[in-house]
């Protein structure tokens, strides 16, 4: 793989992780690491890219779809679990939006029940951006 594409993969990678779709940009980060092409701060700066921007997606897709159904009642746990969360820690929830499970919903929410947007991100950018950093400083 070129120098550039490892780096538009883990992108990539990063921002599928992070919609309603399953990834493993863990894996991948890591197995970059080991081939050591790029510096870890750059592979650190890819995956978070892609990642905050796939929770960004999420936020926005949540924020849309409540402009046509504002009184969606949510019937899955995980997304009742998420609609407390949001309501109870606004923003700061996203936070943990990097979890497995509940992190996809947690975006989603967060958008659905609009909360501020630049906080919000500022949050998904702290949470997603500090999880890879373990990764990194861990290798």
């Amino acid at each position: 793989m070129s120098d550039e594409l490892s780096l538009i993969a883990l992108f990539i990678s990063g921002f599928i992780s992070a919609t309603l779709l399953p990834g493993g940009s863990e894996a991948l980060l890591v197995w970059q690491l080991n081939e050591n092409i790029h510096s870890a701060t750059s592979l650190w700066i890819a995956v978070t890219a892609g990642n905050v921007l796939g929770g960004i997606v999420t936020f926005l897709m949540g924020w849309g779809i409540a402009c046509y159904y504002p009184l969606r009642v949510f019937n899955k746990p995980r997304q009742q679990q998420a609609q407390r969360w949001i309501q109870k820690y606004g923003a700061l929830s996203l936070l943990l939006s990097w979890l497995p499970i509940i992190g996809d919903p947690l975006c989603f929410m967060a958008g659905w029940l609009k909360t501020r947007f630049m906080l919000s991100v500022l949050m998904l950018t702290l949470g997603k951006g500090i999880r890879y950093l373990i990764i990194v400083g861990l290798m």
